[in-house]
């Protein structure tokens, strides 16, 4: 359903000005790939439905690198592409500087807040999704040792770890978190190697379910997690079909409902904050048939008491985001 698709790098970023300007929606994606089955293709996912339901185009462009932040946004806007949707953190900057200079443009950014007249910014209560994967991991433990992988060590994944820790401690008070990152670098998105690597060292150290957060580089994680008979946690996307029987749950955002409601609303998204979180489905953990044999109906009583509890105010999930500070021992 898209009319352009384009991984090959600065020189067919500039080829888009030669193509005729169309008033269509369009995504960016970031490093990490669209096929990343997690952060990335949830995105994709959510673009797809959009064309499907609609019988519509799009337009869409993944970066290879930084400087095409940039020259994707602004070639897109001389197109006419309104919308345009970008997946990630990482462009705020980029964004913040492009905008202005293209105001009957409409720009999304997802996971970041850029206040400009024509940016809608859409974030997430992340920390409530991992809160009710990390009562489960600790309701699956049979070690009383759980783990936590992130991908580029930013506060956002910081907010991941520190909500599944509070998680794991509101069931089992005396079991132990231990938390890695992959790196510092948007790199750290891209390496299954080194995921499996972290989930290797962190079995050894007694992890029975480690749960990542990680994009692409997560896939190595579930992979070494199944590998070893142990239990993966997914992220962003439904990654329970990765592995049956070895991947206990995905914590859910709802990447894809952020970007099919953008694509829908088109040049009339309103600009502003938009935050998601359990109250209106914008996070969740997953239970299907790739995991419901892992999930007892114990568990998932208690779980479904805490997510109501939760949008109910009762339970209130600390934000790492605006504190910097965890209020539980991640080791």
């Amino acid at each position: 359903m898209t009319v352009m698709k384009s991984t090959l790098g600065a020189a067919a970023v500039l080829a888009l000005s030669a193509v005729a300007a169309l008033a269509e929606p369009a995504i960016i994606y970031d490093i990490g790939g669209k096929y990343d089955k997690s952060f990335n293709e949830a995105a994709f996912h959510g673009a797809e439905k959009w064309a499907k339901e609609t019988g519509k185009k799009y337009r869409e462009f993944q970066i290879q690198t930084q400087a095409q932040r940039s020259q994707a946004l602004r070639q897109l806007a001389q197109m006419g592409a309104n919308p345009i949707v970008m997946t990630g953190f990482a462009f705020a900057d980029t964004l913040d500087k492009v905008a202005p200079d293209y105001p009957k443009t409409k720009f999304v950014i997802v996971d970041s807040v850029v206040k400009e007249p024509n940016v809608e910014s859409i974030v997430f209560h992340e920390e409530q999704g991992s809160y009710l994967v990390g009562m489960l991991a600790a309701m699956a433990s049979k070690t009383g040792t759980v783990g936590f992988i992130g991908g580029m060590d930013i506060p956002l994944i910081r907010k991941f770890e520190c909500g599944y820790a509070q998680g794991v401690k509101a069931v089992a008070p005396k079991d132990k978190v231990i938390g890695n990152m992959t790196g510092t670098t948007p790199s750290a998105w891209n390496d299954p190697v080194k995921g499996g690597e972290l989930a290797k060292a962190q079995m050894s150290q007694g992890a029975d379910v480690v749960f990542a957060a990680a994009g692409g580089t997560g896939i190595g994680v579930l992979q070494s997690m199944a590998d070893a008979g142990k239990l993966g946690i997914g992220v962003d996307s439904n990654q329970d079909y990765l592995h049956p029987g070895h991947v206990l749950t995905s914590m859910v955002k709802r990447v894809d409902v952020a970007v099919y409601n953008a694509f829908k609303e088109g040049k009339n998204v309103k600009p502003g904050v938009k935050v998601m979180g359990l109250s209106n489905n914008g996070v969740d953990y997953s239970y299907d048939q790739y995991n419901k044999k892992l999930i007892t109906p114990e568990m998932k009583a208690k779980v479904d008491a805490a997510k109501k509890e939760i949008i109910d105010g009762k339970i209130k999930v600390h934000d790492y985001m605006t504190d910097n500070k965890c209020p539980v021992q991640i080791d």
